[in-house]
């Protein structure tokens, strides 16, 4: 199998195209190829696939061999992609989701190859049942949880796929390993959730650090810094565009007033090619 290896601040992929349908056994072959030590290594294995909705699809299997409903820095991947292989000449398009879609994308190019994407994300989800929580609130904001005796106040958002956004004094020294995997998990959620752990450094600039459903800390989440910007804009801890700095780099967050919907502006970029034998 051809593959490209990609990534969006650090969050990396392998990226098939060529398949006409998301093969049967791609829960296994995530496992096997995100595998870091046994395998080509990745937070996902991502599949651009014919549709008959939009210009691509985009289905995504995280390293735990679930599948993810959407993924910010991976949508960036292949639109790159795309563009970079000519099997499209316009700088916008279209991507059908899992969870989210349609999404618009509006490329940068510089030198005849991609720089930047800007993704229309949709509007978020803020209905705590449809998020989904076993909270019955609209929005759900600032409300507590307990993990292991201790008590974090999260607000919940969905970017297509649910997140917890949880105020820290110090996002980028945060015990992300301890506390991560345990609210992933917790009742809560009963399609588990991504957990960001953030701090508001400004009404334009925030911290953020995540622990992905299915994959673990990653170096970037490009839905989980769309959920942390609307999180702190429901929190008036922030303005509704911000940059939001994760471990791999910064994202361009934006929240438009005029129709609701969220748009992110960042990088991909390529590592390498290969061919891997199944």
């Amino acid at each position: 199998m051809e593959f490209t290896k990609m990534h969006g601040l650090g969050n990396d992929f392998v990226v098939v195209y060529g398949e006409q349908e998301l093969p049967s056994n791609a829960s296994e072959l995530a496992v096997k190829l995100c595998d870091r030590f046994f395998g080509i290594g990745a937070d996902g294995l991502v599949y651009i696939l014919p549709s008959a909705k939009a210009d691509f699809t985009m289905r995504i299997m995280n390293s735990d061999g679930s599948e993810a409903e959407q993924c910010g820095n991976a949508i960036r991947c292949v639109a790159k992609y795309v563009y970079d292989h000519g099997l499209i000449d316009r700088t916008e398009m279209t991507i059908e989701t899992l969870g989210a879609g349609v999404q618009k994308l509006r490329l940068t190019v510089e030198a005849e190859r991609v720089a930047s994407v800007r993704v229309d994300m949709g509007e978020p989800i803020l209905d705590g049942l449809r998020v989904p929580t076993t909270v019955d609130q609209h929005p759900v904001v600032n409300h507590p949880i307990e993990v292991d005796g201790r008590e974090f106040r999260f607000t919940a958002v969905s970017m297509g796929n649910p997140h917890c956004v949880i105020y820290v004094d110090d996002a980028v020294s945060f015990d992300l390993g301890t506390w991560g995997p345990k609210l992933e998990v917790h009742p809560l959620f009963p399609r588990k959730t991504n957990v960001e752990f953030a701090t508001v450094n400004s009404r334009n600039q925030i911290d953020m650090r995540v622990w992905e459903r299915g994959a673990g800390p990653t170096l970037a989440c490009g839905t989980g810094a769309c959920a942390t910007l609307v999180a702190s804009v429901l929190n008036g801890a922030a303005d509704r565009s911000a940059t939001i700095s994760l471990k791999g780099g910064d994202l361009f967050i934006e929240w438009d007033e005029r129709d609701n919907h969220v748009y992110m502006t960042g990088p991909a970029e390529v590592v390498y090619t290969g061919t891997v034998v199944l």
